[in-house]
């Protein structure tokens, strides 16, 4: 099998979960509300960035990859949704139980994983029911 090919079947939103903690580790504090730097804007206001608003853009960006790989066809797909059904239930028991994860931002996430598995299925489920619509019998 293809590198590449079994790369595609990692739910990215499981790197986005390992990459918390390692920010985490290497000192982002993700209640911390002061930012991380800050860019002067054309319009004159200064834009503040924090550890929380990193990880929020980059959940975002996941998420958009996740909807658009669940749209692929193939035997591996149910495997992937499955695995992004692992991922969101341990972001879910990690922010219940695990005291770093009780954040809004890390919560936000979650919800984007939540998101990804209901798009995955969802999404399946739909091209199943239009290819056996179609298909002759």
């Amino acid at each position: 099998m293809n590198i590449f090919k079994l790369i595609s079947y990692i739910p990215l939103l499981g790197v986005v979960l390992a990459l918390y903690f390692v920010m985490e580790v290497s000192g982002v504090n993700f209640a911390d509300p002061n930012s991380l730097f800050s860019l002067p804007l054309p319009s004159g206001a200064e834009w503040n960035l924090t550890g929380s608003d990193i990880f929020i853009m980059l959940g975002t960006i996941t998420l958009f990859i996740e909807i658009v790989k669940s749209a692929r066809t193939g035997t591996g797909t149910i495997f992937e949704h499955a695995l992004s059904l692992v991922v969101f239930i341990v972001f879910l028991i990690l922010f219940l139980l695990v005291e770093s994860a009780g954040t809004s931002a890390f919560l936000i996430v979650s919800l984007m994983s939540l998101l990804d598995v209901i798009a995955g299925f969802t999404i399946t489920i739909a091209t199943a029911r239009r290819d056996y619509a179609v298909s002759p019998g």
